[in-house]
């Protein structure tokens, strides 16, 4: 993997702290290049400042700077929720304090990261102006926290700060899970299913599309890609039946129809459920779509922005089969990127993308966000293919969500 390895395939490391801790100078240092503006001026940094870069010998990382999280005025507001929102997609923190300075805002982050789950590693910068205090260093040792002493402006412990960024790397940072590699052995052959409707980029697959072909071929299986309407005769000039077909969920019903019933079967979207987030959370909650009633309201989420054409699968495509599905209308409302309330409670049920373009710690970041609030969350593929009669079907391939499935509609069938 190399400078080009899209940004949901890098680990995201932040850089929080308060204002004027060196948190710019710093990240410049890291990546040997001025990336961030770098100024005496408390608040020079407004939005998040992102640098991808391989950081061996773990890999593809993604850096990203912060605002201080001590901002004040109008502006600074913003900024910090800005900050605070890029807690939920860290993957490891980089907590810069000055060398003798410790207080409630460094311990406010230590606590938000660490209800997130998310590993850090404490700098006290400006080494070459002061010492870390003593007292400073005990409160971190005894929160069991890594600390370096650093100066961004002379290098000094930068050696070492990368070395301990590596040993707090979450252990599944450096071998990343299979997308369906587990699915298809060496030597099998998967069929992908790849429709090009009019949102597929000009001359190009979707990642996820991609993804699955690299992954197969990384582990030595074999694939054969066919449009919807391919698919039976394909399938019938094969000597032996495929491992595995995987399709678009938007072709779920021909796809399902055309593949014989020994046949696994799911789709790209439902992989990336396992791959970005968490498949059994999602499939009980795609489970709360036979809770669903007239007026109920539902979040879609989508992870990337653009623009909407045609039968928009998000827009279009999930209301027209949810609708068709509970039977009565439903109060539909859409976000996309970054924009996703912190409030999730008005909503009867989440259904979100794939989330193809996001590293995993975002995706999950959500998940928990919701089943804290109680508010049940699927994904795009799941929900397809619940509301269309053919859930099973796309869950045989993972017999432990499968098993979660069938428990759940056992559970709903004995409550009074």
């Amino acid at each position: 993997m190399h400078e080009t390895a899209p940004r949901g395939l890098r680990l995201h490391i932040g850089l929080f702290g308060r204002r004027n801790v060196g948190k710019s100078s710093l990240l410049n240092a890291l990546v040997r290049q001025p990336v961030a503006i770098v100024s005496p001026v408390a608040g020079t940094t407004a939005d998040p400042v992102e640098k991808p870069m391989e950081l061996q010998p773990l890999g593809p990382v993604l850096f990203i700077d912060t605002a201080g999280v001590d901002d004040t005025g109008e502006l600074g507001e913003q900024r910090v929720l800005k900050t605070r929102a890029v807690f939920d997609r860290t993957d490891l923190g980089i907590l810069v304090a000055e060398a003798g300075v410790w207080g409630s805002v460094e311990e406010e982050i230590v606590r938000d990261l660490r209800s997130r789950g998310v590993p850090l590693v404490v700098v006290f910068n400006k080494a070459d102006q002061a010492p870390a205090g003593a007292d400073h260093l005990a409160r971190v040792e005894a929160l069991k926290l890594p600390a370096v002493a650093v100066s961004a402006m002379s290098g000094q412990g930068l050696a070492a700060l990368r070395e301990a960024l590596l040993l707090a790397m979450p252990a599944d940072a450096v071998e990343a899970p299979a997308l369906l590699g587990d699915l298809v052995g060496p030597g099998d052959l998967a069929v992908l299913v790849v429709p090009i409707d009019k949102e597929a980029p000009q001359g190009r697959l979707i990642l996820p599309q991609v993804q699955a072909i690299r992954d197969l071929l990384d582990r030595d299986a074999a694939c054969l890609v066919v449009k919807e309407r391919e698919l039976r005769g394909a399938l019938e000039r094969l000597r032996a039946p495929p491992r595995l077909v995987v399709t678009d969920s938007q072709a779920f019903l021909k796809v399902a129809a055309d593949t014989p019933r020994e046949v696994p079967m799911t789709s790209f979207s439902i992989l990336m459920s396992r791959y970005k987030g968490d498949l059994l959370a999602q499939v009980r909650g795609a489970m709360a779509i036979d809770r669903l009633r007239t007026g109920d309201r539902v979040l879609v989420a989508e992870a990337c922005s653009h623009h909407p054409v045609g039968e928009d699968i998000g827009r279009v495509k999930i209301p027209r089969w949810l609708t068709q599905y509970v039977g009565g209308r439903l109060d539909f409302e859409h976000v996309q990127g970054r924009d996703f309330p912190e409030d999730v409670s008005p909503y009867r049920i989440v259904i979100h993308c794939g989330a193809c373009m996001w590293n995993r710690r975002a995706m999950l970041t959500r998940i928990l966000r919701c089943e804290a609030s109680g508010v049940p969350i699927t994904n795009y593929g799941l929900t397809i293919a619940y509301s269309l009669g053919i859930f099973a079907r796309a869950l045989e391939p993972f017999p432990a969500a499968l098993e979660a499935w069938r428990a759940g509609c056992g559970a709903a069938v004995a409550r009074p």
